[in-house]
């Protein structure tokens, strides 16, 4: 699974890269094996996404998330609905 943090690193968008991090590792994945993370902050990469307002995220490549932080439940729902969708 590929996480996506879209920003130009404001302070929103790093919370929302920690968000994130933090909701993946509470559900046991561990980065390099069982995610991917990266930060998108070319304004030019962020608008190919679609999207008008970040902080954005993008999980595989789609936006699941724009222009607001998420909490830490919304980001565990996210990431459990994508490994719901691979197992299927």
């Amino acid at each position: 699974m590929k996480i996506q943090v879209l920003g130009a690193g404001c302070a929103r968008c790093k919370k929302t890269a920690e968000v994130m991090k933090d909701a993946a590792l509470k559900l046991g994945l561990v980065e390099g094996q069982d995610f991917e993370f990266e930060k998108v902050e070319k304004i030019a990469e962020i608008m190919k996404f679609g999207i008008t307002m970040t902080p954005g995220v993008a999980i595989d490549g789609k936006v699941v998330l724009s222009g607001r932080l998420p909490s830490l439940s919304e980001a565990t729902t996210f990431l459990t609905n994508k490994l719901a969708e691979q197992g299927s």
